[in-house]
């Protein structure tokens, strides 16, 4: 009998979700014969029994729409705000999935989604999942679809903050998105030419970072441009994380670990204006009027570029086939040229970070870009 296939997505919205819902949705239902049901909201969805059936007025003409069909939310199973109180609702999950009739549900989104993914495999169902996020931070894929559409929009707002930090002789900070991984400010950096780049792998010290605009004005350059990943932290602040980290790990008890657990939470509340702060700061450095962009949910938006809808459609219609070859527990990633199947068991809590010695890096130090650490500047 044809097979019945759950789907969702999970997490914040992302450039590229709509394509992979449509590539899963008609390969699995023209190539294999399959049914396909969506829940709405991501986990909420099947946890309240929320659905629509994906048949082809659902999947025509999506391709091109930002967001996703199907909605999204950051809920987690185990832990769902219900009427106010929160609830493990696996169970409940389980329940709907069951009295559908599911063969498998496939669970679209971020590091988040793989990790309550795996919750649900753990559970008993079949799990198949795919990866979208635009930070491209998801373990053991080459990329995540959803970046080439954020780098491509990071990469324009420096390109158009060029004409005005020229025209008015200023500091350009640009904030961009990522979490805790650098890969969207390291790579729009490099693509728009910034004269410094700051990600969370590697801690900086502000006064490196001072220098490099100082050394650029005494060349006669009218102009900087400071890329800055959400989540970097200065050299003192990457110690006290640690610190914390170290702190916590060999915390004797349950209630010692909730404490630090507690002040890890305020430390990344407060670090919420790190970026505000950055430019005051680098303007009583340098001297140099300093103005602050913050990017935001703008990199989130909008339609997905070619490459996300080639990507995502391309890892859509592999879910379908994988599916139908009795797939489960496990992630499609890209590796190279190929699309392929990898454990969710190895991707879930696992986070791809930039290497300090990553050849991008390498690459941006060459031209000249400073990363806050020692080394070049920008030309």
């Amino acid at each position: 009998m044809p097979k019945h296939i759950g789907s969702l997505t999970s997490g914040g919205d992302c450039p590229g979700l709509n394509a992979a819902i449509r590539g899963l949705g008609k390969t699995a239902r023209d190539s294999f014969g399959m049914r396909l049901t969506g829940f709405l909201n991501g986990f909420r969805g099947i946890a309240l029994d929320q659905s629509v059936e994906l048949n082809d007025p659902m999947l025509s003409g999506i391709l091109t729409d930002g967001g996703t069909i199907l909605g999204t939310s950051r809920d987690k199973p185990h832990r769902m705000n219900i009427g106010g109180k929160l609830m493990d609702m696996t169970d409940a999950i389980v329940e709907t999935y069951h009295r559908h009739h599911l063969d498998s549900l496939v669970c679209i989104g971020g590091g988040g989604t793989q990790k309550n993914a795996l919750r649900l495999l753990e559970a008993g169902l079949n799990i198949v999942t795919l990866p979208k996020t635009i930070d491209n931070d998801i373990a053991l894929t080459d990329r995540s679809f959803g970046f080439d559409t954020a780098l491509q929009i990071a990469t324009e707002a420096i390109d158009r903050l060029h004409s005005t930090a020229t025209s008015h002789e200023r500091v350009i900070v640009l904030e961009v998105m990522g979490h805790r991984a650098g890969w969207l400010g390291l790579e729009a950096g490099i693509a728009g030419g910034a004269d410094v780049i700051l990600i969370p792998e590697i801690p900086y010290q502000l006064e490196e970072v001072a220098k490099a605009v100082r050394r650029r004005t005494q060349s006669g350059k009218r102009f900087s441009i400071v890329v800055v990943a959400e989540g970097a932290m200065s050299a003192d602040d990457a110690a006290r994380v640690a610190s914390l980290v170290a702190a916590k790990e060999q915390a004797a008890s349950k209630k010692e670990r909730a404490a630090i657990s507690e002040q890890l939470d305020q430390f990344h509340r407060d670090h919420a204006d790190h970026t505000i702060r950055l430019t005051r700061a680098l303007e009583q450095a340098t001297g140099q009027e300093s103005r602050l962009t913050i990017l935001g949910h703008l990199q989130r938006g909008g339609t997905p570029s070619a490459a996300d809808r080639v990507f995502a459609t391309w890892l859509g219609t592999e879910c379908a086939a994988a599916l139908h070859s009795g797939a489960n527990g496990v992630m499609l990633a890209l590796q190279g040229r190929n699309i392929v199947q990898v454990p969710l068991a190895d991707v879930a809590g696992t986070k791809k970070l930039v290497p300090p010695n990553h050849p991008l890096v390498t690459a941006g130090q060459r031209v000249g870009t400073c990363f806050g650490a020692g080394g070049g500047f920008g030309s």
